[in-house]
């Protein structure tokens, strides 16, 4: 769940928020999505990311490690925004691949 930064939507007291808010909070919800799905590898990858921007308070307890994404600077979400594309990626073109490893292992190397 996010904590929304009532700063970035001043026009909230007027009984509208502007679009670019949706757009921002779509954005970090996808992300939040996509960072979850990853593999422990390429969470603390992304943990690491946030760390340089000195901006973020990274919060952890023993269920984990929390983050208000509302407060990352642009860049430090541009920098996201290329790791988890370049994650997806990877994945794309690893995946046959590994369909293809494992078709060789099923016929050639299984005892019957």
């Amino acid at each position: 769940m996010f904590i929304i930064n009532p700063l970035l939507c001043s026009a909230s007291k007027k009984g509208y928020k502007p679009m670019f808010f949706y757009i921002i909070n779509m954005d970090l919800e996808g992300m939040k999505m996509a960072i979850e799905s990853f593999t422990k590898k390429h969470q603390v990858e992304v943990l690491r990311i946030i760390q340089k921007s000195s901006s973020s308070t990274i919060n952890e307890n023993k269920s984990g490690i929390y983050i208000n994404m509302t407060f990352l600077t642009p860049a430090t979400v541009e920098q996201l925004h290329q790791y988890i594309d370049y994650v997806k990626d990877q994945e794309t073109m690893l995946k046959p691949f590994e369909t293809q490893k494992e078709d060789f292992k099923n016929t050639f190397f299984l005892q019957r």
